[in-house]
């Protein structure tokens, strides 16, 4: 009978995961059996792995739609997700004009005062507004947000971005950027805005700046993972969030043995059974998962002052 190891188990269990039902526990049996030994199947909850570990979604979103706050929340309850870190990017090939970038962050700041044990809040903008930009910076710190979330306007190592990261040095806070979707390791996506980030580009702006804390964003959304963990290797200063609905297999054990397990974040950019699910599947001690799931993010909390109990 052919082996089935954890992955492909939780792999063949996904739809479970809404349901909160049981699944057979597939364990491999002994070689030399032909046919499985007449005893009693075990069974296991996937569910009590779901509950077993603390969870911190650091790469999560709010949109426009009516309630929807209330079903991200409801969706987070479902899997144990005690916290997320949400932000509104502006829309795709938009202007990203300060109206827009004020519309975002207030719809983050009424999902936070709504839910305010719950959401984290990551305000948005577009340095090609400075003034307004660091105006934003300082509204939206000031109503407790705890870093920002940078989209495809311009590239994070463009210039105009310096003095954006320079006043995140002096709050101490993180640098999320938004990574191409659909860049192979040959050329861009053709849909791709020019402003777009790639992971060397993040490099770039780190080295530049290693007092500065940058997170690269979904290594599960559509880029070259392979690629933007090894291109990260080196910076001690790039966290990686492992977020995003492509879960080819292996790219979390990948990420933790070419990045590291410190450096790691939990995310789910709203594709939350996914984001739990190659996690959970994943070749990780206990440790490891641990500190993906939880402690990762909540060490960087700490050291502004938010961290959780």
């Amino acid at each position: 009978m052919k082996k089935q190891n954890r992955r492909d188990f939780l792999a063949k269990a996904t739809a479970a995961l809404a349901l909160g039902t049981t699944v057979a526990n597939a364990a491999s049996l002994p070689g030399g059996y032909e046919h499985a030994p007449d005893v009693p199947e075990k069974r296991r909850s996937l569910m009590e792995d779901i509950k077993k570990y603390r969870k911190m979604d650091a790469h999560a979103h709010v949109y426009f739609t009516k309630g929807n706050f209330e079903q991200v929340i409801d969706i987070a309850d479902r899997l144990n997700i005690e916290k997320l870190v949400i932000s509104r990017p502006m829309v795709p090939g938009g202007k990203g004009d300060p109206a827009e970038i004020r519309s975002c962050n207030d719809l983050v700041l009424s999902a936070m005062k709504q839910f305010p044990n719950r959401f984290f809040g990551q305000l948005t903008l577009n340095p090609q507004f400075r003034k307004e930009s660091l105006e934003e910076i300082t509204r939206c710190v000031g109503e407790g947000m705890i870093g920002v979330k940078l989209y495809n306007h311009v590239k994070i190592n463009d210039p105009l971005f310096y003095p954006i990261i320079e006043k995140f040095i002096d709050l101490k806070m993180m640098i999320l950027m938004h990574m191409g979707i659909g860049i192979s390791r040959i050329q861009y996506d053709a849909r791709e805005p020019k402003g777009v980030s790639i992971p060397e580009d993040m490099v770039d702006a780190a080295k530049r700046y290693p007092e500065a804390k940058f997170q690269l964003a979904h290594i599960g959304g559509g880029i070259d993972w392979e690629a933007a963990c090894k291109a990260v290797m080196g910076v001690p200063n790039i966290f990686v969030d492992v977020s995003g609905s492509n879960n080819a297999g292996h790219m979390v054990d990948f990420a933790v043995k070419c990045v590291g397990e410190d450096r790691l974040f939990f995310g789910c950019d709203n594709s939350f059974y996914q984001g739990v699910g190659h996690v959970l599947g994943a070749n990780l001690t206990e440790t490891q998962r641990k500190k993906l799931f939880f402690d990762n993010y909540n060490l960087y909390l700490k050291s502004i002052g938010r961290h959780v109990n």
